[in-house]
């Protein structure tokens, strides 16, 4: 009689499946060459997958025990968004749909700047958000509110193993560059050695300023956990709330929206609807009244001569036969 205890079939695949999440949280690429098996799965939430999330929220009460300084709170809130413009300038604006130019050194820098984002590699958002723009609001659309519902869209769509791996195929412009590959891959190192940077910023601020009254648990909580998990929420809002609530004033065959509010929050993403009709331009708010912090920074950096081509809102946009609601 053999000794070896086989596993019933069902129970063997599910062990499988959590021992590739498991690795997923270190090596994004684990698994990779079975692309097209991982595409053919149902959309489920993966809950080895999930923990990292429920980690980042539940490290939030940790504010319980360490309390708060102004120190602390103030730089949430900046991390909030340095971060966010970040996201939005440089995952969405530059990798995502390169409406500008820059040095493979600078590529490297924002790449770095995003990492810190907790949103994982530059190439898997810029995949996964071209992918959107190629589908929006259709079937397979990753994130659809019309199609999977809010709460989907807003963030149980990235706890799915299928919308996990990076389709580097589709992203060849920014695959070529190996330093780009490397962080996209091993994208949690970037976050692990900022939540330890903030820790260490805290100790030295405990010895050496101790009048701000902060430490380094009080430092990880609020600049990591607290301010991460606000970024997070504030730029699903755009997957979410974008595409249902707000107004639209072009006809983009989707249900994209602009909305004020979200403009604030996201540094200029809420002029939704704008930037699906017009994705290539590097301002998304197209009218003065239309507040797009992100672009006034990039604008900005362009002076530096860090950056360069900024692409312009088209002539088109401002014709009323191209609007649905001409703006005033």
């Amino acid at each position: 009689m053999s000794d070896t205890v086989s596993l019933p079939a069902p129970r063997l695949g599910l062990l499988r499946r959590s021992v590739i999440s498991f690795v997923h949280w270190f090596d994004s690429d684990y698994g990779s060459q079975e692309l097209a098996a991982l595409k053919d799965k149902p959309d489920r939430v993966e809950w080895v997958r999930a923990i990292p999330f429920v980690i980042l929220h539940l490290g939030c009460l940790g504010v319980i025990w360490t309390g708060w300084s102004w120190f602390a709170v103030g730089s949430a809130i900046f991390l909030y968004f340095a971060r966010m413009f970040a996201v939005t300038g440089f995952y969405h604006r530059y990798f995502s749909h390169r409406t500008f130019s820059t040095s493979r050194a600078w590529q490297f820098v924002l790449a770095l700047w995003g990492g810190a984002c907790v949103q994982r590699g530059a190439l898997w958002w810029a995949y996964t958000h071209r992918h959107h723009h190629q589908h929006s609001d259709e079937e397979d659309d990753k994130h659809s509110p019309r199609q999977h519902g809010f709460i989907w869209s807003h963030i149980g769509w990235i706890t799915s193993t299928k919308n996990f791996p990076t389709d580097y195929s589709r992203v060849k412009d920014l695959a070529k560059y190996p330093e780009l590959v490397f962080l996209n891959r091993f994208d949690a190192l970037v976050p692990f050695l900022f939540a330890v940077s903030l820790f260490l910023l805290g100790v030295l601020l405990e010895k050496f300023a101790p009048g701000l009254g902060t430490n380094g648990w009080q430092m990880l909580v609020w600049g990591f956990f607290i301010s991460t998990t606000a970024l997070f929420h504030g730029t699903s809002c755009i997957n979410s709330m974008a595409h249902v609530w707000g107004n639209r004033r072009y006809a983009t065959g989707d249900d994209s929206r602009n909305s004020f509010l979200l403009a604030l929050i996201t540094l200029g993403e809420g002029w939704h609807n704008n930037h699906h009709q017009h994705m290539g331009c590097t301002r998304q708010g197209f009218y003065w009244w239309e507040v797009d912090i992100t672009y006034y920074l990039l604008k900005m950096m362009s002076w530096t001569g860090l950056i360069w081509d900024l692409r312009p809102v088209p002539h088109s946009a401002y014709d009323p036969k191209n609007q649905i609601k001409p703006a005033k």
